[in-house]
């Protein structure tokens, strides 16, 4: 049985080799040899878009920090808002709340 398993598995392994082989043919006739993506070539594009996301990261990073400087525009709104009872109107109503008893 071991020279069947072995036989086995040196087809299977060839079998592979071919279909592999084939693909690679193939793919160098569709897109030509000077466009067939290699080993180097996905290791170059994984480069690039590493330092994109991280230059995507670090713009990202600035703009939050110039969010974070500036200053806020509803605080000085706040402040010249009249304070609750504060008004004329509210002072003579109060006024007529209060028990003369």
């Amino acid at each position: 049985m071991a020279t069947a398993e072995v036989g086995f598995v040196t087809v299977s392994r060839a079998v592979i080799a071919a279909a592999a082989d084939l693909v690679a043919g193939v793919e160098r006739r569709v897109v030509g040899d000077d466009n067939v993506r290699t080993a180097q070539g996905n290791a170059w594009a994984a480069i690039c878009a590493d330092r994109a996301r991280a230059q995507a990261r670090a713009d990202m990073d600035v703009m939050v920090a110039a969010l974070a400087a500036r200053p806020r525009t509803r605080r000085a709104r706040r402040d010249r808002q009249r304070a609750v009872g504060s008004s004329p109107r509210s002072s003579a109503s109060q006024a007529a709340l209060v028990s003369t008893r």
